[in-house]
């Protein structure tokens, strides 16, 4: 009969301790070892969820070195291993160097058997969660293909995918809505990737990063000449789009006049650059995104509701990433191994209480703001593990409870609200003061009395 037990690789050379760890786990598959090279050997054979790791080993008995050394193998081995390690009395510093490295956490010796069975038991469980976050992740990743690169295991997106995949192969317009940093183009993406136009161009614009007076010639290109600085014929990015899909970003920021020369490409297909007068067929598909009320600035007549309903044949709406639940934590495992294979190799994993800081964070910048934290995280981080400090997180409990006085709190208050704003205008300062209620200058001075930067 199969053993389902969950296994647990115990490395002692105290044949006394080994033989009392042993029989104190009826609830796992116990393996125990004593020297470095017989952990290793176990650790591939049986991949074991949880270790307790002695770090004085023979040829080292009264030292760390064999230890560390078996802790460094595990950790690039099997980085996702929980390992417990043993210290003495006082050998705090080992303890705490063992946890940069990797470890999961510590007991002191002399033993305290009821004590490590709770850190043992603790750590599996926090590695079977892990496990079914990877779990449900490929399952979505199988499940959702036109989710491309983005990795969900959230109800609420894989609802999202559900609709993409339903829509692809029509040729009707998209409207996806969502917040900045939701990842509207790759759903964008995944709109083009699942349609039977998958082989022709996706040509993106933002119609928010270009200046009004030059958006025109980017979406219907010039002829030679047309104005100053044309010095050849250039294809605006429809014509681009032909066969193709095109994806118009912030697509509420395109004026009004322009507005009407779209809609009418969109109602007759065929286009005319600036300049010329020859009409020119392009068969494109559209797809578009804004995180701005459309329908508010029909009403307010600052966007043609004609138009709108052209664009918005099916809408599709992204939730936040505050709304995906458990995505925050997948997402940032990504990230890190993404970051770590390209800038800082030794960084293996998050600590448990970046973890939790990951978790507990609201990500007002939803997934822009996540990839940022974690890519500056690994970069900074100076062990094998990304700590919470390292991702520049507050705790607002934390903050609240240590606060000094009223003025503190205060102080406080105002730091996570700026940086919040920061972080949903991806640092522009209009955006960010104007979204605080306060003027520029007021805006840099606090940026300056709070050493905050945009």
């Amino acid at each position: 009969m199969a053993n389902n037990k969950p296994k647990l690789l115990i490395v002692e050379d105290d044949e006394g301790l080994q033989a009392q760890l042993k029989w104190s786990y009826d609830d796992f598959d116990v393996v125990v070892v004593g020297d470095r090279e017989s952990a290793i050997a176990a650790l591939r054979a049986e991949e074991p969820s949880v270790v307790t790791l002695d770090l004085g080993l023979p040829p080292d008995p009264d030292g760390t070195t064999e230890g560390f050394a078996v802790l460094d193998e595990i950790m690039t081995l099997k980085p996702d291993t929980k390992v417990i390690v043993a210290t003495g009395h006082g050998a705090r510093e080992s303890a705490l160097t063992a946890i940069e490295r990797g470890a999961y956490d510590f007991y002191q010796k002399p033993v305290d058997i009821e004590q490590l069975g709770l850190i043992v038991r603790r750590a599996l469980q926090l590695h079977r969660i892990e496990e079914e976050n990877r779990a449900l992740a490929a399952k979505a990743g199988e499940e959702n293909k036109v989710l491309g690169r983005l990795i969900t295991a959230a109800p609420e997106m894989v609802r999202v995918a559900r609709t993409i995949e339903r829509v692809a192969n029509t040729n009707v317009s998209v409207m996806l809505l969502g917040a900045s940093g939701t990842g509207k183009e790759l759903l964008a993406r995944g709109v083009h990737d699942e349609s039977d136009r998958r082989d022709g161009n996706f040509v993106a614009i933002n119609c928010a990063a270009i200046p009004e007076n030059l958006l025109e010639s980017e979406l219907f290109g010039h002829e030679k000449g047309a104005f100053t600085g044309a010095v050849k014929t250039t294809e605006g990015k429809i014509e681009q789009a032909n066969g193709g899909t095109l994806f118009l970003d912030e697509v509420g920021d395109i004026p009004l006049p322009l507005q009407v020369k779209l809609l009418r490409f969109i109602q007759e297909r065929t286009i005319e650059r600036i300049g010329g007068r020859n009409q020119i067929a392009v068969d494109t598909r559209i797809v578009c995104a804004t995180h701005q009320d459309l329908e508010k600035m029909i009403g307010e007549g600052a966007f043609r509701e004609d138009l709108y309903y052209r664009l918005a044949e099916i809408v599709v709406k992204i939730p936040s990433l505050a709304e995906r639940h458990g995505d925050a934590t997948l997402l940032a495992k990504a990230f890190l191994k993404r970051f770590a294979e390209e800038m800082n190799p030794q960084v293996k994993g998050f600590a448990p209480d970046a973890l939790a800081a990951i978790d507990g964070w609201p990500w007002p910048g939803n997934v822009r703001e996540l990839e940022n934290r974690v890519k500056r995280a690994v970069i900074m981080a100076e062990g094998k593990l990304v700590m919470a400090e390292d991702l520049d997180l507050d705790n607002p409990e934390e903050e609240d409870a240590t606060a000094l006085n009223l003025k503190s709190a205060r102080e406080q208050s105002d730091r996570k609200l700026i940086r919040h704003a920061l972080a949903r205008s991806e640092g522009n300062i209009s955006s960010t003061a104007k979204m605080l209620g306060i003027s520029r200058p007021t805006l840099y001075d606090l940026l300056k009395q709070y050493d905050l930067h945009a």
